[in-house]
């Protein structure tokens, strides 16, 4: 009787073993296709993967230019799409720590360093923010059926171009979103004012699409 009792233990631990070890190896392969399977995408698939991307998490160097100086940052953002929208500065030191979360409409800016916080109920939504990958998004969609955007491939690089929707600013006037095509991952946003000047350039140094729950 123990020995049947011991067997079934054993038989149940291999099982439960083997079940894990499926779902890895599914997992793992699942995310080598969608890999390898990103470079053989047409520049008309590759558009509409951007288009629907839900979440991203990105660490990225912004430079802000003006008339009289250049500002440099670094900073962290988070966007699961409906949920949250967070961006965290890690650089420069004076402003470090700061972030900006954007949940259920609800505006919270947090300063970490003097452990501040400030809350503001009902508020625009965030991502309206030509900083975010998202307001990019939002700015081609609407403008696609007036065609004002294009998309052109050059060197595995594929260009996605943009008016934004408010032409009453001639400071944010158009973008440019470059994307890796072998990866499908964006490498850089540029935001052009109205004389095609770059006014502010986005290097996404790190980044993973449409990974978070």
């Amino acid at each position: 009787m123990k020995d049947k009792k011991k067997i079934i233990i054993i038989v149940s631990i291999v099982l439960i073993l083997i079940i894990f070890l499926c779902f890895f190896i599914k997992k793992y392969y699942k995310n080598q296709k969608v890999g390898n399977n990103m470079s053989n995408k047409n520049i008309e698939e590759i558009e509409e993967y951007i288009l629907n991307i839900s979440s991203y998490w990105a660490k990225m160097e912004i430079t802000v230019e003006s008339n009289k100086n250049t500002n440099q940052y670094v900073i962290e953002q988070t966007y699961q799409k409906g949920k949250i929208s967070k961006q965290t500065v890690l650089e420069p030191s004076n402003i470090a720590g700061i972030q900006i979360i954007y949940e259920q409409g609800t505006l919270t800016i947090n300063n970490t360093k003097l452990n501040l916080t400030s809350v503001y109920k009902n508020y625009e939504y965030l991502t309206q923010n030509c900083l975010w990958l998202d307001s990019f998004i939002q700015d081609y969609i609407a403008n696609k059926p007036n065609n004002k955007t294009s998309i052109t491939e050059e060197n595995d690089i594929i260009t996605m171009e943009t008016m934004t929707q408010n032409q009453n600013n001639k400071y944010i006037y158009e973008k440019e979103l470059y994307i890796d095509k072998k990866t499908g991952k964006p490498t850089k946003l540029l935001i052009k004012d109205i004389n095609k000047k770059n006014l502010i350039y986005i290097s996404y140094n790190e980044m993973t699409v449409n990974g978070l729950q």
